[in-house]
């Protein structure tokens, strides 16, 4: 064993084992209890982050702890390797995606092997691979055959500078996702999935998932957006038609002053043939990345139908307005607004300068019309049910309009099906062709998968322009008729939806998934990956599972029983807006100059050519924002270990951790300060006997009985708690005590011995290299990497003292170490000889004691 802690000769040679012995590798064993560790598929950007590090180091973290409890551990990895951010670079560095793809890949898998995860490599994915998406073109297909996927001409999110459409989820506050583009509305054919038929489900298996953050399935909750109420039937002024509205207030429809349907509606459409003012009103509905308060100003304005319904109980007429946010707020196309009760509708009774009523009475407040009331109460204003509380209010109504047959119960959503074409070259083709009649038809399975055409150009890379110039590729023959091939490729969430599913069984042949080996492996135990996927992959991918399911090629009814969401790594993160298409250009910091207050706050910031540029904050660290620490860098410099240890050290795995060198060398230190323990026992040649608990004295049972609180708190704190940090802190404790324990006795010798053992076994879910080497060291070249967790005994939990804070009118005096065999009156006795104790009480009056078990005893004068 060298004297001095050396990385890179400690990592290359455990890697170098693992390596050669596929130590990782893992089949189905029905004779060991499975565990299933999954960190989310990364996309192959270039390089790795510290974002990266953080999740992938937790996921090993668990993975390795779960193997030392003796579980049949499977840990895979892939790429998700479609998307646009492959055919932007692609273009910048003037070379194809497939290329640029695969030169990543490799580079970031020696990045990956070089931290140490402790992955099965044999089922490594990547999903730009034929062989991985033709079971996705497959799957499509059946889901085509079962009614489950359609074709339409639909309004959808286009982000004009990706020159893409965007599902819903994909949408944040009005902006792309990815590059922060304004979004506009088009009309165009899109393919869809029906996720909204599985809402329900979706939304109450969400109860099953009690290992999910609170907040994700929160998030869930309010993006599938379910609500139950009622659809009544309206007659239409002068016409033999009829309008199907929803409301979650009946108790309000006396309040009800129109009625608001969204662009897509039947009657919208019937009008759009005859006008084109609602078409220009239609094209003109588009988002703006303005503030909240400007968006109530602006997201309301709408288009007067002059057409009437008929008021179910009044019989008076309620004007019919067109609005495109009713679809995308209630989930439904058809509402009976109540703008006097409900915060959209006063906004948009507001714009468009429509009658407000109310029917609520408010205690303690004569005006009531400068706002909505939302409320339930008392009823007024409401002819035959005025006084009427909540919900006899509801009965009365509902009574009234069932008697007229036109009312019945229902349950929307606010989720929309799924929109998963893309009208983008670097993807998944859509495996339909169309005829020349117009009518859409599914590629035959032997004619699976459809790859892509390989191109040399790579300048224009949107579908609608580039599979047209691929003659070749674009025409087909499907039983002797000529027809063209689908030219969108899919969403890049189709791939990462069943990703995990594929890892069970990465080389099967003969179908999608092998129904044997998801059934062993899934649902997954541990899932890890950012908050941000919460409405967007977390969804899908839960979506997946179940139509998986219907297919019977899994199982279980949800895809992951728990789930881990870690915070961001931040650094600081500077840019310019590019005046010529008004984009941000983000600066790498390492070339910024700053000028900070007094606080250490920036407060400017400055280009190598002295522009001043914006300061964006501590923000998460991504190769986009150009603010990624090299963990290659970090590594070279500290090693895999130190960094492995810092991220799960830093912070609480669900807070943000903010990247700082000065605590990355604290844990460098700490890694040098133990293998300096190490070598300096393992140089005593000591001969290990089994220790005699009865001939330890005070000091050293001290440190045996913190050994086994260690082990107690440790194993809770990775295994219950998921609180690596405090893990890492109590384990730290103890080698802070070890670092005074003499090494001439053999019965300190013996403490040592078994301690450094206990430490290695529980520092090596993360740092395993260093352990790697230091337990072959001390155990004579045996392999750490099946060895159990280690245990520890209950007896040693006892506390054989307790310390007492002694106070004197609440001010502490000093602090007295006391057995806890001693009763009350024997404990104060001993208090009162204490010669501090002794000489504060001497010469006054003690009226009171106040005696707080194992914690305080106040004098009170």
């Amino acid at each position: 064993m060298q004297k001095e802690y050396l990385p890179k000769i400690v990592e290359c040679y455990a890697q170098e084992y693992w390596r050669k012995n596929k130590t990782f590798e893992v089949s189905e064993d029905t004779k060991k209890e499975k565990y299933y560790c999954l960190p989310m598929l990364p996309y192959p950007s270039g390089k790795l982050h510290m974002g990266h590090v953080r999740n992938y180091t937790i996921s090993d973290v668990i993975s390795r702890y779960q193997r030392m409890l003796g579980k049949n551990v499977l840990q895979p990895i892939g790429w998700d390797a479609f998307g646009l951010p492959a055919e932007e670079a692609a273009i910048q560095n003037n070379t194809v995606p497939s290329i640029w793809t695969h030169q990543n890949i490799k580079y970031m898998k020696k990045q990956l092997q070089s931290l140490g995860f402790s992955y099965d490599w044999s089922r490594e994915l990547t999903t730009c691979k034929p062989e991985y998406y033709r079971w996705e073109q497959w799957f499509f297909i059946e889901l085509y055959k079962k009614n489950l996927v359609y074709k339409k001409n639909s309004l959808v999110n286009w982000c004009p500078y990706d020159k893409t459409v965007l599902a819903n989820e994909q949408v944040i506050n009005g902006l792309c996702w990815r590059c922060q583009s304004t979004i506009k509305i088009k009309k165009i054919p899109q393919w869809f999935i029906k996720i909204r038929k599985y809402a329900e489900n979706l939304y109450q298996d969400l109860k099953n998932l009690k290992h999910w953050p609170e907040k994700v399935k929160n998030m869930q909750k309010n993006w599938i957006g379910r609500s139950k109420g009622f659809e009544i039937t309206l007659k239409i002024l002068g016409s033999s038609e009829k309008i199907k509205v929803f409301t979650n207030r009946l108790d309000l429809i006396m309040a009800a002053t129109y009625i608001c349907i969204s662009s897509s509606h039947k009657l919208s459409n019937n009008i759009l043939k005859k006008t084109k003012f609602l078409k220009n009103f239609i094209n003109n509905q588009n988002y703006k990345n303005i503030s909240q308060e400007e968006i109530k100003k602006t997201k309301f304005n709408g288009f007067n139908t002059n057409i009437f319904a008929i008021h179910p109980i009044t019989k008076k007429k309620i004007p019919i307005w067109i609005s495109d946010f009713i679809t995308q707020t209630y989930g439904t196309d058809a509402v009976i607004s109540t703008p006097g009760h409900n915060e959209n509708d006063w906004y948009f009774a507001k714009q468009n300068k429509l009658k407000i009523k109310y029917v609520i009475k408010k205690e303690n407040n004569k005006n009531i019309s400068d706002f909505f009331i939302t409320e339930k109460g008392i009823l007024f204003n409401s002819g035959l049910f005025n006084n009427f509380d909540y919900p006899e209010n509801v009965l009365e109504i509902k009574k009234k309009l069932s008697e007229k047959k036109i009312i019945k119960k229902k349950i929307i959503y606010r989720l929309q099906d799924w929109c998963i074409s893309r009208q983008r070259y670097w993807g998944t083709p859509i495996p339909m062709a169309i005829k020349k009649n117009g009518e859409t038809i599914p590629i035959p399975e032997n004619e699976l998968p459809v790859t892509l055409p390989e191109i040399k150009n790579c300048l224009n890379l949107s579908s609608q322009n580039f599979f047209k110039s691929h003659l070749k590729w674009l025409k087909i023959k499907i039983h002797n008729e000529d027809l063209i091939r689908e030219q969108d490729t899919f969403d890049t969430f189709m791939e990462s939806s069943w990703y995990y599913a594929r890892y069970t069984c990465a080389h099967f042949n003969d179908g999608m998934i092998d129904p044997k080996s998801s059934k062993y492996w899934l649902p997954i135990d541990q899932y890890i990956g950012g908050i941000e996927h919460a409405t967007m992959h977390l969804i899908y991918f839960r979506f997946y599972h179940k139509l998986l399911k219907e297919f019977n090629l899994v199982h279980s009814n949800e895809p992951a029983k728990n789930l881990i969401c870690q915070g961001m790594v931040l650094s600081p993160a500077f840019y310019q807006i590019d005046q010529k298409n008004n984009q941000h250009k983000w600066i790498e910091p390492s070339s910024i100059k700053t000028k900070k207050d007094s606080n250490g706050k920036i407060i400017k910031a400055y280009d190598t050519n002295g522009n001043q540029v914006t300061y964006a904050g501590m923000i998460k660290m991504s190769k986009s924002k150009k603010n990624g620490i090299e963990p290659e860098l970090m590594i070279n410099r500290y090693g895999a270990d130190t960094i492995r240890l810092f991220v799960m050290f830093a912070a609480p795995i669900e807070s943000s951790l903010e990247w700082n060198e000065s605590g990355v060398k604290g844990i460098y230190r700490f890694l040098k300060k133990f293998w300096k323990l190490t070598f300096n026992y393992v140089g005593t040649k000591h001969k290990y006997k089994n220790i005699n608990i009865d001939l330890l004295d005070t000091k050293q049972k001290e440190i045996y009985c913190l050994l086994h609180s260690t082990i107690a708190k440790v194993s809770d704190d990775i295994h219950r708690r998921k609180t690596f940090n405090t893990a890492i802190s109590k384990i730290m404790e103890l080698v802070n005590k070890l670092t005074k324990l003499s090494l001439i006795r053999e019965e300190d010798k013996c403490i040592m011995r078994i301690s450094l053992v206990v430490i290695i076994k529980m520092l090596y879910p993360f740092t395993p290299h260093f352990c790697f080497t230091l337990w072959e060291t001390l155990n004579n070249n045996c392999n750490i990497d099946h060895e159990k967790w280690p245990t520890f005994e209950k007896r040693f939990l006892l506390k054989e003292y307790n310390i007492y804070i002694i106070q004197i009118n609440a001010k502490t005096i000093c602090t007295i170490k006391i057995k806890n065999n001693l009763n009350k009156k024997e404990i104060l006795s001993y208090v009162k000889e204490n010669e501090i104790v002794q000489k504060k009480i001497k010469n006054i009056k003690v009226n009171k004691t106040i005696y707080i078990p194992k914690k305080i005893i106040n004098f009170i004068t």
